[in-house]
């Protein structure tokens, strides 16, 4: 038996393909399987099952369109409700893949119906389990994602479910889809490129922590959850992965410029700095990297006209496949000429904390810091005169901001472009501090922890 590991860095995510030299199985593809074909073609194998572990929250599985493309079985629970074609599973089932014996377990918690697939070698005795959302590494999937309601009684449901894999033998080999740096997962997971199912007794809470206390601990540390998730579960149910991603037409800069004045989101994926110094204005800074479609996908209105612009062809290409493997689709793109040759644009200043620091100590015009950080960021350590505002929550947030310019933060400069790209594009004055939250300690600036008084 051999576990081919397919990284997915834009959803923080893993797919696997298991095989025993001839028949391979698929778990928890991406709506982009190029990746996993290429992996079976090198291994000189033949895909003859895929399957989801669960409905996914997080991405459009490439699953049933993966299935259909090699004439393979979709496995996928008996008791999930979806109209796309499945072959249903239950937990005890045993199903085999060529020379491989694939036995489904029932790990609910993360969704209602999630699966495990442990799979076994006869001849070697290798077992490796493909546990989806449900033990990852050093953590678990997160329980409130179907409903925030049921958490508690989901999270009683994962803690079961991860003992179940954990009284697994201590060689058996541990391979989850989340964990990488998916928001599905609960915490933190660790580094572990490869792990088993006696690694994870060593460092992992939910195998030692008695139930209640520990799904007290794993509610209470819930961070929040991106706008789009509650768009997956339909496409997945719905088998959105089988159809084929629609190629934006490509537009000029009138034609930009008219569809900010019609309201459409105009997303510049260049540098920061670079945006910083020209852009057409209305448009907004997500820089091209695997955060992309998590923060488009966060904070576009779900349904808005989307386009794309940058100076690389290479981003615009990258920026439509990642949009798409969470059911964006870009309506257009459109390659930036020189700067100085657009017909409107404006600009922003950037600082890094050393200015901050000069600027703070002065007299100056009245100004407002601004910290888009997380919850758990921000009461771990800010600036005393602060005010918070999560980037997520910032477009709504705008019209009430204090007046006076305005230089925001995040903790690396990432999130703090977009929030400056939205603030410029509403007419603030602003200021982006780009230095890493680390490099405040150099300036002498004061820092406080805790929540601000109310």
């Amino acid at each position: 038996m051999q576990v081919v590991v397919v990284e997915v860095p834009e959803r923080g995510n893993r797919a696997h393909l298991v095989h025993d030299g001839a028949s391979a199985l698929v778990v928890d593809p991406p709506r982009d399987w190029r990746p996993l074909e290429l992996a079976a073609e090198e291994a000189g194998v033949r895909i003859v099952a895929v399957a989801d572990t669960h409905v996914h929250n997080d991405y459009v599985s490439g699953a049933p369109g993966l299935a259909r493309r090699h004439g393979a079985d979709y496995w996928l629970s008996a008791d999930e409700r979806v109209t796309v074609d499945r072959t249903g599973v239950r937990g005890g089932d045993i199903l085999g893949v060529g020379d491989l014996v694939v036995q489904v377990l029932s790990t609910p918690g993360h969704t209602l119906h999630h699966q495990s697939f442990l799979v076994t070698d006869p001849e070697s005795g290798a077992r490796s389990v493909l546990s989806g959302g449900s033990l990852l590494h050093g953590t678990v999937g997160r329980t409130d994602l179907v409903d925030p309601l049921l958490s508690r009684m989901m999270g009683r449901a994962q803690w079961e479910s991860a003992r179940q894999l954990g009284a697994l033998d201590d060689e058996v080999a541990l391979h989850p889809t989340h964990g990488f740096g998916s928001l599905c997962a609960a915490t933190s997971a660790t580094d572990a490129v490869h792990g088993t199912v006696g690694d994870e007794r060593a460092v992992n809470p939910v195998l030692w922590t008695p139930r209640d206390a520990w799904v007290e601990a794993l509610v209470a540390g819930f961070g929040p959850v991106p706008r789009y998730y509650r768009h997956m579960s339909a496409l997945n149910r719905a088998g959105a992965g089988a159809t084929p991603v629609l190629a934006p037409a490509e537009i000029d800069e009138d034609e930009v410029h008219a569809a900010v004045r019609a309201g459409s989101w105009v997303l510049d994926l260049r540098r920061r700095h670079a945006f910083a110094r020209a852009h057409l204005t209305g448009s907004v800074n997500i820089e091209d990297c695997p955060q992309l479609a998590t923060y488009a996908g966060w904070l576009v209105p779900w349904g808005a006209d989307v386009v794309l612009v940058s100076v690389s062809p290479d981003d615009l290409a990258a920026g439509v496949h990642d949009l798409a493997q969470i059911g964006i689709a870009v309506r257009a793109t459109h390659l930036l000429g020189p700067v100085g040759t657009w017909a409107d644009s404006t600009d922003y200043r950037v600082a890094d904390w050393a200015t901050y620091s000069r600027v703070a100590r002065q007299p100056h015009p009245r100004s407002v810091t601004l910290d888009v950080r997380l919850d758990a960021e921000y009461h771990a350590s800010h600036l005393p005169d602060s005010l918070h505002v999560p980037l997520h929550d910032l477009e709504a947030a705008i019209p009430r901001l204090p007046a006076g310019q305005v230089w925001v933060h995040c903790r690396s400069g990432f999130r703090a472009a977009i929030a400056a790209s939205l603030l410029a594009r509403r007419g603030r004055d602003v200021v982006l501090v780009t230095d890493d939250w680390e490099q405040i300690a150099s300036t002498g600036l004061a820092t406080v922890a805790g929540r601000p008084a109310a």
